[in-house]
């Protein structure tokens, strides 16, 4: 028997099949062990054959057989991936599995337990310890041994196992990623709204649903009501968040519904940890998989049902390779499983809500929050007007009475900046010199706490400045606001208010979010001043004022998904206030208080929003009437990548000149950060008409390969920068 194998090496050179025999007829995505080269490596048995056009005695033979990982609707979405974004295949099939696995540096965990037996035999009067151990037993049925050494002794153990009284099993221990981790257990009955949704989602014939409710309209219990169905009917589901930070919060939720049936995979787990969630999965003994981007590639069989909550958020397109967007991938496993895709958001992507409005998509809407409670009141701040009346600071005088006013009445408040560190930029006052990072073409930020300036692109850190490198001067000036400065500030201004902050810098480990997230939601701290991060999913019910201090950040990017985002970001945060009986406010600062954007956000009307960025978006054929695709081309020596931008170029030139009528827009150019981490960016920038022609883009950088320079493809990228 021949076996066709993938070997797990992600390079083009050996993206292709390799012949192996075997004695046993491996299953189809086994993981196996071959020789490889002058080594052994590991690859995946894609299908077998009888006979091998290789002469027999140049076929060598498969070592050994790993596990069975991969399932055949893997294979299917392996295939389509591999096809849609041209990468080695070995790179896909690295998607559906944790990467330890692969390379055998993890594996499962066992514990010794002790449990009675049936022998008949005597214990001494003299020996209390050991019928003490004994009654133990007797008890709970079966012990950890670690924990009778400890309670009663060794000497007790082994008395009472060399008599046969007792015997040693072994036990596969899980590593809990969270433990005791677990909401409050209460079904709350759904609401005629709620209901309506969930029969909506089950009775329409579409595969995709998206559902647009505001911020605490209970779209939670929907997703927990449909889950909870599709368990009953002995399926699975995926339950998909788009960071981190939300996971834990709906992995406690899930667990106060379904116990140990929910498994969590993300990024920020340990390699044991995400192995053993993995294996729970894999052999159904969880039976829902929740967690951010990868948990979509989740080792499930028979799903049921897919939840891709705040579909809207960015964080949902990989930017490695391959550059999948989780929708895809989701809709693709919908189909494969029969099942339903519902999309939720408080405020859907503009293509998404296009797509529904055109019937391409159910549309299903909770247009109220839950027992019909008001949404908070946004009140627009002109920021130009506090620096006329001298207020230099960044607290308005009316986001400062509030603040005073929330905290004299025991309540709490979010304070959302999406910029962390104490300063933005460092600029010398004699020269106009910028301090920027060495590696990468971008300023860097100042952070008090750690006394150094920090590039956020690259991570790396540099000494505080004595003087200016370019002229010698001593006048320094630390300008912009971050979130720590923002923390700086409110405790001079309110010293006996508690502070919490919660941006990249303060959220690392795997438990990084839920620590500060677990503090603020007890009462820990009367005020939570973070980034984006705050801004999702989040229920906290004392939060009765928010305020938002630089809402114009995300406003004038050169991005046509500018204004999407502002709304966007406006409209999450303020959804965190006047949760529970009291009302809540919005204190919305702006330099740009008549921009249409603003207003629409503080009007909560998405559908006005819609209407006039999808007339703008279809006079000036921008997604969803054309679709953006970025070439990149990124190396470390500017020569080589100019060379590679050039090659690049005149290939795609051809494509163009001869379809011209496709492209809406073609050029090369910077990208807008010209170096990143030691590597220059090009960029080739098309707008396109026909998405047909996209698989001759990806076949042209598939075939443009250097050693030292890297080529790929971006479709409607979430970050232009």
């Amino acid at each position: 028997m021949i076996a066709e194998v993938i070997v797990d090496i992600a390079h083009s050179d050996v993206d292709k099949i390799f012949d192996y025999r075997c004695e046993d007829a491996l299953p189809r995505g086994a993981l196996v062990v071959v020789p490889f080269g002058r080594g052994v490596a590991t690859g995946f048995v894609m299908r077998l054959k009888e006979t091998s056009e290789y002469p027999p005695e140049k076929l060598k033979s498969v070592l050994r057989t790993e596990s069975v990982p991969l399932t055949q609707e893997a294979l299917m979405l392996a295939d389509a991936i591999t096809a849609r974004y041209r990468v080695p295949m070995a790179l896909t099939l690295r998607l559906f599995l944790p990467a330890e696995m692969r390379t055998g540096k993890v594996s499962e965990r066992y514990k010794t337990a002790y449990v009675r037996t049936d022998a008949v035999g005597e214990i001494s009067d003299r020996a209390p310890r050991q019928q003490a151990l004994y009654a133990y037993l007797a008890e709970c049925g079966e012990a950890d041994g670690a924990e009778l050494r400890a309670r009663f002794g060794d000497a007790a153990l082994k008395s009472l196992e060399k008599k046969g009284l007792i015997r040693a099993e072994k036990r596969r221990v899980f590593r809990d990623p969270y433990t005791g981790i677990a909401g409050e257990r209460i079904r709350r009955p759904l609401t005629p709204a709620q209901q309506r949704a969930v029969t909506a989602v089950k009775t329409t014939e579409k595969t995709v649903t998206l559902l647009h409710g505001v911020t605490g309209s209970g779209k939670t219990e929907v997703y927990l009501t449909l889950i909870a169905e599709t368990l009953e009917a002995g399926k699975t589901a995926i339950f998909l968040v788009p960071e981190i930070s939300l996971t834990p919060q709906m992995l406690a939720q899930l667990r106060a519904w379904f116990g140990s049936k929910a498994a969590i995979l993300h990024s920020g787990l340990s390699a044991g940890e995400r192995f053993d969630e993995w294996m729970r999965l894999k052999s159904g003994e969880a039976r829902i998989a929740i967690g951010a981007r990868s948990a979509v590639f989740a080792p499930l069989e028979n799903v049921g049902m897919i939840v891709l909550d705040e579909e809207h958020d960015g964080s949902y397109s990989s930017e490695s390779s391959p550059r999948y967007n989780t929708f895809d991938i989701a809709y693709l496993r919908a189909r494969y499983n029969k099942c339903k895709l519902v999309l939720g958001s408080a405020t859907p992507s503009v293509e998404t809500y296009h797509r529904a409005k055109q019937g391409e998509f159910a549309l299903v809407k909770l247009p109220e929050r839950i027992n019909a409670r008001p949404m908070p009141e946004v009140r627009i701040v002109d920021m130009r007007r506090e620096v006329r009346r001298g207020n230099a600071s960044f607290f308005s005088s009316l986001l400062r009475e509030r603040l005073e006013d929330c905290l004299s009445k025991g309540n709490q408040a979010i304070l959302f900046l999406n910029r962390r560190g104490y300063s933005q930029t460092v600029i010398c006052r004699d020269c106009g010199y910028v301090a920027t990072c060495e590696h990468c073409a971008v300023s860097l930020t100042y952070h008090s706490d750690e006394r150094a300036l920090k590039c956020h692109y690259c991570g790396t850190a540099y000494k505080l400045l004595p003087a200016c490198p370019a002229c010698g001067g001593k006048h320094l000036g630390y300008v912009g606001t971050g979130t720590q400065r923002v923390v700086s500030e409110l405790q001079k201004l309110y010293p006996h208010a508690r502070v919490l902050r919660m941006d990249v810098d303060t959220t690392s480990g795997k438990e990084g979010h839920l620590r500060i997230l677990k503090r603020f939601s007890s009462r820990e701290a009367d005020i939570l001043v973070g980034t984006q991060m705050v801004a999702k999913g989040h229920d906290f019910p004392f939060v009765t004022l928010v305020g938002i201090l630089d809402a114009d950040m995300s406003l004038h990017f050169a991005d046509y998904r500018s204004g999407e985002r502002t709304f966007q970001l406006v409209t999450q945060v303020a959804g965190r206030s006047g949760r529970a009986q009291e009302p809540g406010e919005v204190v919305l600062q702006t330099y740009d208080p008549e921009n249409y954007i603003l207003r629409f956000a503080a009007a909560y009307d998405y559908e006005g929003f819609y209407e006039h960025e999808i007339s703008v978006r279809a006079a000036t054929m921008f997604p969803p009437f054309a679709k953006i695709v970025r070439v990149m081309v990124t190396g470390e020596d500017e020569k080589e990548t100019l060379g590679a931008l050039k090659s690049v170029y005149e290939r795609l030139r051809a494509l163009y000149e001869r379809q011209t009528e496709a492209f809406l827009f073609f050029n090369r150019m910077h990208a807008p950060i010209k170096r990143i981490q030691n590597k220059f960016r090009y960029q080739v920038l098309m707008r396109l008409v026909d998405g047909g022609i996209l698989k001759e883009i990806y076949a042209v950088c598939a075939a443009e390969k250097y050693k030292n320079v890297l080529v790929y493809v971006e479709e409607n990228p979430s970050n232009l920068s």
